[in-house]
């Protein structure tokens, strides 16, 4: 197994770890760093997130059908957000999927999930959100380094989403929880930060009760490798259904017009590609 390094190593082997704003900053591991970041996840002007949340507009959508269309006899489908933050996807499988699905929600950090249910309570209050066989969102604890076996055998999806994740985990730990949460013949969408944005800086927020700027673990994985070690796990990739073909990885440079947008914190990175998505089918 090949030891990638974390962008934290990089940057200080090539003495690029530059901070811009003068924030000191602090590492430190990604559960603890989430923790920290939920009370401003949301706020605090992420770009990529932004651009994230643009992008799922159509790929959430194309997605959804694929799993449809995948198993048609089976009305109850179970649709996983995995490492599901403060719910902002959480809610849009709500939203977008079949009435009847059941979706769960999970995350590494206590401090996300506590914003993520405050957010599906708000939901609950204003609209019919249950089914026959239970609520349909449902969230809980799962650390991809290491995960609990019960929850993953808990589990038999359609569907996994996973949106700005996999920066943090090692692509062959993330793949094994993936392939256990997924039925044969099910779907993963997959967002995360591009390895050309990751060549440079890494996810992390100010603290605005330090003003130190904390990151946490993170690691600039290439498409090819996320791609190479997806298919050692049964994952193979499919077309995103964006008109374009098959076999398609979506990748987004940021440019001038896309500034206005995604907010000011997005100028900084004109020119640089720094998001992707692709699909994937449990074979």
């Amino acid at each position: 197994m090949t030891i990638t390094p974390t962008i934290q190593q990089s940057l200080a082997a090539g003495e690029r770890d530059t901070n811009p704003n003068k924030h000191p900053i602090e590492y430190m591991d990604t559960v603890n760093a989430y923790n920290k970041w939920a009370e401003v996840y949301d706020t605090d002007g992420n770009f990529l997130q932004a651009l994230d949340t643009l992008e799922l507009r159509t790929l959430l959508p194309a997605f959804l059908r694929r799993v449809e269309d995948s198993t048609p006899t089976t009305t109850n489908k179970t649709l996983i957000d995995l490492g599901c933050g403060t719910g902002r996807n959480t809610l849009q499988l709500m939203h977008h999927g079949p009435p009847t699905a059941q979706i769960i929600g999970l995350d590494a950090s206590p401090g996300m999930l506590e914003v993520a249910r405050q957010r599906i309570a708000e939901v609950d209050s204003n609209a019919e959100t249950t089914t026959a066989t239970g609520p349909r969102a449902t969230l809980a604890v799962l650390d991809l380094l290491d995960p609990d076996p019960a929850v993953l055998a808990s589990a038999s999806a359609d569907g996994v989403i996973s949106t700005l994740v996999l920066e943090h985990v090692p692509l062959d730990r993330f793949f094994a929880a993936v392939t256990a949460l997924l039925k044969p013949g099910g779907y993963l969408l997959l967002t995360n930060m591009h390895a050309e944005m990751g060549a440079v800086s890494q996810a992390g927020f100010v603290d605005p009760g330090s003003g130190r700027k904390i990151r946490p673990v993170s690691y600039a994985h290439e498409i090819g490798e996320v791609v190479r070690v997806a298919g050692e796990y049964g994952l193979e990739v499919v077309g995103l259904d964006d008109g374009v073909g098959r076999d398609v990885v979506r990748e987004r440079r940021v440019d001038e017009g896309m500034v206005g947008v995604l907010g000011e914190r997005a100028r900084k990175w004109v020119g640089v590609v720094v998001w992707f998505g692709v699909c994937f089918r449990r074979v």
